[in-house]
This record gives C-alpha cells, structure tokens and sequence, in this order.
C-alpha cells in the first residue's frame, strides 16, 4: 500500500492512538485459547479489516463462541498504521520478545512486544495475519518439524500443519528460522560481521508462540491492495475457530485439498546497490536449474542451483540483506 502523505491524511488510522485495542471472547464452556493478530505491519490492513468483521459479527450475534477462549488484536502497531508503513521505529515481527527485567524498553516496538507477550503467553494458538508487496497467491508459513535441537525445539507440529492445511492456501512454506539462521553463518563465513545474538532478529510472533508451548501459523493474505485479501482473512479466522471446536461446523465444509508445500533451501544476499535482478520476479516463480535470477555488480550471473521457486525476492534490498530466497518441493506432509 501507498504510503505519500495524501495516503496518510486520508486514512482511517490517521489519528489512531498509542493504544493497543484487544477483543476478548470468552464461552462458558472450556476449550481452546486462541489468539489473532493483524496490523503487525502498518501497511498490512487486510488483517485489520478481517478481524473488525468478526469482531462485528460476534458483537452482532451473528456469530457464537461455542468452548474456549478467543483474542483479537486488530491493529497491533498503531505507530506504523498511523504512517502506513512497514515498521514504526523498527520491525514489530523480528526481535520479538519482552523486554529484559529492570530493563526499559529500547524503542516503540518494544513497548508493544512488552504488551503483546504476556498476551500470547496466556494462549496455545495464534493465527497472524499479513499481507505482501509483490503480486501472488496468499499462502501460510509454519514453523519446523518436531525436533529437540537448540534453533527452535518444537513438539506441535502436527497440530501446526493441520491448522494450516484447514487455511486452504495454495501454498504453505516451512523453514524460515533454519534458513535465516543459515543466512547469518553464510555471511560470517565471507567475513560480514554477524552479532552473537543476531539470530533473535529472525524471531517474530510465532516463533515467540513455540517458546511459550504453543504454535502459531503466518497467513499472508495476498497483495497488500488486493482488495480480496481482507476476505481471505476473515474466512481464515473462521475456518480456525471451527477447526479447534470453537465455532459451529459449516454444514457446507468440503475436506481441505493438500497445498503445494514448498521448503526454503537457501538465501542469497545483495553483495552491492548495482546487483540487479536479471527481470521482476514474483513470489513463487518456477525457476529451472541453472536459469539467471540476477546479475552481480561485477557481471557474474547467480543462477538457480536447483529446479526450483523465487521466494520473497526484495529489488530494493540493502547491500548485506537477504536479496531473495529460494524454495524446492518438501515431502512433508501437513495432516
């Protein structure tokens, strides 16, 4: 989305306040304690949107909370959304978590992590909602498999999968951290210097979720002006809220295809401002084994190094940032 002036000064958000705005739904019944997020990112409004329609809904009796718990956060930046930018000071979603003891918070998306972290902790599962630059599908990104490693342990993943399989995107990708993590490695290993807890950067909402014993499932919604994408969320918060029990069943319902799952192999950064990308690429693109992706400052061709997909890829990347990602066939399976 835009983000000039007249954008910002026409905006429904213009004058939203440094306040965190949080619906609470509670049954009499106990079940399951479920958490949505929207407006992680300012210029990401389709989350918002999503959310204030079922919040409306069930303000309106339109719909009724059968068993658990339900929280909806729909704008979880004001600063950024006033702007209608990515980020406030920073990036809500990297770093995310509280803020030391004693310690006062470092900038202002601290001071939301501080709010939104015991939020989080007193639920089991998030669905976060976002929206991207490029044209595409929507598609769901999940965390790891079941493991005990030190990166990110995790003992949900089939709860995770199957949440993200009952999303019904096209596309679901794994293997975020694991490929941050190895971005970092690749960098000090050509001499960049890498911060010891650099890894804490790639940490955002749902990674936060899996420390505290729950899981969480990113859905991006779509283009970011895509005006389907708000639909796209609020049938996604729907179709969670049925699948944990929380809603009535749609007597409609049709079991979900299987999506194309797609693991993210390696990430390649932008070495210098005069590296370009050899044409504009969309997330997913299929690229063949071989094929030009970009061209370096100094004219060396980076190719694909396996038949494969573009993921993420960034035409305005910062030299020493993640210039695109590249994704292959998984043999995971979600349920």
């Amino acid at each position: 989305m835009s983000s000039n002036r007249a954008d910002v000064f026409s905006s429904p958000w213009a004058a939203l306040p440094d306040v965190l705005r949080v619906h609470g739904f509670a049954a009499l019944q106990p079940g399951p304690r479920l958490m949505v997020l929207g407006g992680v990112h300012g210029n990401e409004t389709c989350g918002s949107l999503a959310i204030e329609r079922v919040v409306a809904q069930f303000d309106a009796g339109q719909l009724a909370l059968l068993r658990g718990q339900l929280t909806l956060v729909p704008v979880a930046n004001p600063l950024a959304r006033r702007q209608l930018t990515r980020e406030g000071e920073r990036n809500l979603n990297r770093n995310f978590r509280p803020s030391a003891a004693g310690q006062a918070p470092a900038d202002y998306e601290a001071r939301i992590t501080d709010l939104l972290c015991p939020l989080l902790d007193r639920h089991e599962v998030l669905l976060d909602l976002h929206s991207f630059q490029s044209a595409g599908e929507a598609f769901a990104m999940i965390g790891p498999r079941d493991n005990t490693g030190t990166l990110e342990p995790f003992a949900r993943a089939a709860e995770e999968g199957l949440l993200a399989l009952h999303l019904r995107t096209p596309r679901v990708v794994e293997g975020w951290l694991d490929i941050y993590a190895a971005g970092l490695a690749q960098r000090a290993r050509a001499g960049i210097a890498v911060e010891e807890d650099a890894i804490d950067f790639g940490r955002g909402t749902n990674e936060y979720m899996r420390t505290r014993g729950g899981y969480g499932v990113t859905l991006e919604c779509g283009q970011h002006d895509d005006p389907a994408a708000p639909e796209v969320g609020y049938r996604a918060i729907l179709a969670t809220l049925r699948l944990l029990g929380m809603l009535a069943p749609d007597p409609q319902d049709v079991p979900p295809a299987p999506p194309q799952l797609l693991r993210l192999v390696s990430v390649t950064d932008r070495d210098h401002a005069d590296d370009q990308f050899v044409r504009d690429w969309a997330t997913f693109d299929a690229v063949a084994q071989g094929e030009p992706i970009g061209q370096r400052a100094d004219g060396t061709l980076v190719r694909a190094e396996a038949d494969g997909f573009i993921v993420f890829p960034n035409e305005e990347a910062l030299p020493g940032t993640e210039w695109f990602y590249f994704a292959r066939e998984s043999e995971r399976r979600l349920a």
